[in-house]
């Protein structure tokens, strides 16, 4: 999705104290160029992914996303529960700082099948330091490593459109907005 031609409903939370709407397409610059909080932050690649628990309470869990084309992509073995929890509910959020600003995101999780979607998702991961390539049928990825709870390869590729969005501004002169698209 073209994010700087999509039209955007935006919800100013900080108005009553004076605070200018966030720029979104500032805030997508940054997810594309994956800034991190800071130069030296520790967990600076950590995004928390929120899924529905069968009971309807939340499970959060970090996870390895990245951004691209507009949406964030995860991975998880088809036994996990955020893999069991989007296969039954696809609602979820992602929620990570970039450089000046804590981002999250909602909107629904959807298993990605298509080999060159695929593929184009792996080579991000792979670029950005984790080595993962599709596996022999294309339609899910493998890696000589991940965390043990993922169970072995091949591992489910999802993809999480934004259907709406929360940026903080963490620098003057700070910033509260929603974003519904």
């Amino acid at each position: 999705m073209q994010w700087k031609e999509t039209p955007v409903k935006i919800i100013n939370l900080g108005e009553a104290d004076g605070l200018p709407p966030v720029d979104w397409a500032a805030i997508v610059d940054k997810l594309e160029s994956g800034s991190a909080p800071a130069p030296d932050a520790m967990n600076s690649r950590t995004t928390w992914l929120c899924t529905v628990n069968e009971d309807g309470s939340p499970h959060v869990t970090a996870v390895g996303a990245v951004w691209l084309d507009g949406a964030f992509w995860f991975q998880t073995g088809a036994g996990t529960r955020k893999g069991r929890n989007v296969a039954r509910d696809q609602r979820c959020s992602i929620a990570l700082s970039i450089q000046d600003a804590d981002v999250v995101v909602e909107g629904d999780a959807a298993r990605v099948t298509e080999p060159s979607a695929v593929a184009r998702v792996a080579r991000a991961w792979a670029d950005n330091g984790w080595p993962a390539e599709p596996d022999d049928s294309g339609s899910g990825i493998t890696a000589p490593f991940n965390a043990p709870a993922q169970g072995p390869p091949p591992w489910n590729v999802y993809r999480i459109e934004p259907r709406s969005a929360i940026v903080t501004l963490g620098t003057d002169p700070g910033g509260l907005t929603r974003f519904r698209f």
